[in-house]
C-alpha cells in the first residue's frame, strides 16, 4: 500500500500507533506460522487541542502521551508505523499510460503541479499505488497518489522520536483501514464495501472493490461535532453532552435529546460521498458498510446508519483473523476495542509486511 514517509527498514519490533485528536492507540502484532497474534493493545486519552485538523499543535503534550502509551502497553517495540489523517493528506486518483514504477515516479515529480496542489515538490513527501488494470483500456493504468507536506510528516516523526521511538512508515489512515479489511474479511470480485471510520474530529471514507480502494474522502466532522451539537441543543457543558452522547437516546423520550438526529450532519456528508461515488464510478453500488472509530460507542449508531443508507451495516472487526491469548485479552474486551482499534491494526500489519 502506501508509505508517505519510509525512514528505515522494519528490522526491530514494530507497533502501529493511531494518533487521533482525542485518543492515541497502540497495537503490536506478532507473526507466527499460524498467522498474526495480538501482542499488545493500549490507549490513552489526548487533551483537546493537541491535534487539530490532523496537525500537531502541542508537540510536548504529544511526546508525553506517547511515552505514557508505551508505558501502559509495556510494548518493547522500537519502531513505529503511524498515519496521517484529514486534509493534511492529498489523495488523488489519476490515469497514466503503462510504465515501470521508477519511470512513473519521475513523471509525477516532473509534472507535480498537475497531480499535487503544492508549490514546490521538494517540500512534499509522496508515494503511489498502481491499481488493477483499467478494463476499458489495457494500455492505461490507474494510480492513487498520496502526498503530504514534509513539515507535517516531520512534526509527527519529531514527537515519536522525542518519545524514544523511530518512525518506520508514515501511512494514511484510510489505507490502514483497507489493510485491516484485507487481512480480516473474505470478499468477492463484485463486492463494493464502504469502510467508514468516524473519529473525534475526522470521518474517513474508503470504498473498496475486490479488496482495492476505488474512492476515498475525509470529512472534517466527527464525534466532537456531535457533542457540540448536543451541547448547543441541550444547553449543557461539553463534558455533559459527551456523557449524554455515549449513553444514547432514551426510546421513551420524545424530547430533542431523545433521538439520534444529532448524527444527521455527519450522515448527510457520508451520503453526499456515496452519491458522488455512485455518479462517477463504474463500480456497482455499495453492498455493505463497515463502521469503525470512537463514535461506534454511540448506542444505536449502526442501526441508524443501516436505516439511513438502506445498506447492510456492521461494526468493523479487525480481530476476525487475528488470534489473541484469552488469558490476557477476554473475548468481551476484544469485541469492545475492535472498532476503535481498526486503524491501529492496519498500521501494525504494515509493520509486519515491511519486515
Amino acid at each position: 500500500m502506501f508509505s508517505v514517509k519510509n525512514l528505515l527498514p522494519g528490522s526491530k519490533k514494530t507497533a502501529g500507533i493511531d494518533i487521533g485528536s482525542s485518543l492515541i492507540k497502540l497495537v503490536e502484532l506478532q507473526y507466527t506460522s499460524e498467522g498474526c497474534i495480538l501482542h499488545s493493545f493500549a490507549q490513552v486519552s489526548l487533551e483537546r487541542g493537541v491535534i487539530e485538523g490532523g496537525l500537531v499543535k502541542d508537540h510536548d503534550a504529544l511526546v508525553k502521551k506517547i511515552k505514557e502509551l508505551f508505558k501502559v502497553s509495556r510494548s518493547g517495540a522500537g519502531n513505529v508505523v503511524t498515519a496521517l489523517s484529514g486534509h493534511v493528506v492529498m489523495i488523488k486518483k489519476a490515469s497514466f499510460r503503462k510504465m515501470e514504477e521508477e519511470e512513473l515516479r519521475e513523471l509525477i515529480i516532473d509534472e507535480a503541479g498537475e497531480y499535487m496542489p503544492f508549490d514546490d515538490i521538494r517540500d512534499v513527501n509522496f508515494d503511489f499505488h498502481i491499481c488493477s488494470e483499467r478494463r476499458l483500456d489495457p494500455d492505461q493504468m490507474e494510480v492513487i497518489i498520496a502526498a503530504a507536506r514534509k513539515d507535517v510528516t516531520e512534526s509527527y516523526a519529531y514527537a515519536i522520536e522525542k518519545a524514544g521511538r523511530r518512525v518506520a512508515i508514515m501511512d494514511v489512515d484510510s489505507f490502514a483501514l483497507e489493510t485491516a479489511y484485507e487481512e480480516n474479511y473474505d470478499f468477492d470480485a463484485d463486492d463494493t464495501i464502504a469502510l467508514v471510520n468516524i473519529g473525534a474530529s475526522i470521518t474517513n471514507i474508503n470504498i473498496v472493490k475486490d479488496g482495492e480502494s476505488v474512492f476515498t474522502r475525509n470529512i472534517l466532522l466527527g464525534g466532537n461535532s456531535i457533542t457540540q451539537a448536543l451541547q448547543k441543543k441541550l444547553d449543557v457543558s461539553f463534558e455533559e453532552a459527551e456523557m449524554i452522547k455515549l449513553e444514547g437516546p432514551d426510546e421513551n423520550d420524545n424530547s430533542e435529546g431523545g433521538s439520534l438526529d444529532y448524527l444527521e450532519p455527519i450522515f448527510l456528508e457520508i451520503a453526499r460521498s456515496f452519491d458522488y461515488f455512485s455518479s462517477t464510478a463504474r463500480e456497482s453500488d455499495i453492498s455493505r458498510i463497515l463502521v469503525s472509530g470512537g463514535c461506534t460507542r454511540i448506542p444505536g449508531i449502526t442501526d441508524a446508519m443501516k436505516k439511513k443508507f438502506q445498506c447492510e451495516t456492521e461494526l468493523f472487526n479487525p480481530f476476525q483473523n487475528i488470534a489473541y491469548d484469552t488469558n490476557i485479552f477476554s473475548p468481551s474486551y476484544i469485541k469492545d476495542i475492535g472498532p476503535i482499534a481498526a486503524v491501529g491494526v492496519g498500521l501494525a500489519l504494515r509493520g509486519i509486511e515491511n519486515k
